[in-house]
């Protein structure tokens, strides 16, 4: 009994970490890997089209608004400000003239890659607001993330009980 009780606590962290990690890789394949690409472009019309790629993503998910932020609002964690960016960017590569000098094209492709790449610890990423592949449920996931630590905890008391008797 004990031990059907410990796996069963055991279950939501399980779940907890496969949403998570499900939903990074869908944001990363269907909005962030086309960010890269734009900003990896090396035509604005590669860049353009890419960045509508992400764009239309963005639009049909509802990630134009808000704070992906459960506690309290941090300008990293503005969807607005993020989404809003993106789609200037996007705009300024569509408004420039095919007439444009070469080096007009790459000063506006240099600033796109300015707008959407940042220096982390592990190199260069792509800006993106954190906790965004699991928005609008932030708040959600976070409690059931909690409880499933809680949970996850409890069964080890338990399997430590259970493995004590024996």
């Amino acid at each position: 009994m004990k031990k059907l009780l410990v796996m069963l606590l055991i279950i939501p962290i399980l779940v907890w970490c496969g949403f998570r990690i499900g939903s990074g890789i869908l944001f990363e394949k269907n909005c962030e890997g086309y960010l890269k690409r734009a900003a990896n472009a090396n035509t604005v019309n590669v860049a353009s089209k890419e960045l509508g790629i992400a764009l239309t993503y963005m639009e049909a998910n509802k990630l134009t608004e808000g704070y992906t932020s459960v506690v309290y609002k941090t300008p990293d964690e503005d969807i607005g400000f993020w989404y809003n960016n993106i789609k200037s960017a996007k705009q300024e590569l569509d408004l420039l003239p095919t007439s444009a000098t070469p080096l007009e094209k790459t000063n506006v492709l240099m600033k796109l890659r300015e707008t959407l790449v940042n220096n982390g610890q592990q190199g260069l990423n792509i800006t993106v607001p954190s906790g965004i592949s699991i928005y609008p449920n932030n708040t959600g996931w976070c409690l059931f993330g909690i409880a499933s630590l809680i949970s996850l905890i409890c069964s080890c008391i338990i399997g430590i009980i259970v493995l004590s008797e024996y």
